[in-house]
């Protein structure tokens, strides 16, 4: 039991994050164990949000390892939560994915090179890869509009994360998260309709 005079602890992902942003790398060992079942199911969610079919993009393993070097390669992040990571972890997946699309929109004007695949294939159908980079769009314009609204749309569409983890992740309350998804999905809406 402590007392009311102790610190509080530190969530592990969140102190190993802080470690690891100090200088000790050797933080990251530990991290991935800890965070990699829930990367994977991210991935999923992202995979799943931009449909399957005949583009190859990564599997789900290699876009998880792909964000996550990313995600640990930024250098100005001041780690704060497991939320904030998993909010940030998102983001990575995103930028992946949209890169994805955006290699196969150029191969598709004759880009020339015979692509290999050395892991599992999966995501972005070629069907959907101009939906995917339109989508990708619209939310950088939102976020210059209202960077709030991006951010959040980002938590919720793109990493799968709950009201509650997305108010905790962008600091700010459930019902703000709430009124700027709602508000969020209209814009969006009308902008992809346009």
């Amino acid at each position: 039991m402590t007392s009311e005079q102790d610190p509080p602890q530190t969530e592990p992902v969140t102190a190993l994050l802080r470690r690891y942003q100090g200088g000790d790398h050797s933080a990251l060992e530990e991290l991935l164990p800890l965070v990699y079942d829930e990367l994977r199911g991210l991935a999923r969610v992202h995979r799943a949000r931009v449909g399957a079919g005949g583009l190859r993009a990564p599997g789900t393993i290699s876009l998880v390892h792909e964000a996550y070097l990313r995600l640990i390669d930024q250098k100005h992040v001041d780690w704060q939560s497991r939320a904030q990571f998993y909010c940030l972890a998102s983001r990575a997946m995103r930028s992946v994915l949209v890169d994805r699309a955006r290699w196969h929109q150029r191969q598709k004007r004759g880009g020339g090179w015979r692509e290999v695949e050395l892991e599992d294939q999966l995501v972005v159908s070629r069907e959907r890869a101009a939906e995917v980079i339109a989508l990708d769009s619209a939310l950088e314009r939102l976020l210059g509009r209202d960077e709030r609204l991006g951010r959040i749309v980002e938590c919720r569409f793109f990493g799968g994360l709950t009201v509650d983890q997305t108010a905790d992740a962008l600091g700010v309350s459930p019902a703000t998260v709430k009124r700027g998804w709602s508000v969020a999905r209209s814009w969006l809406y009308e902008e992809l309709r346009a």
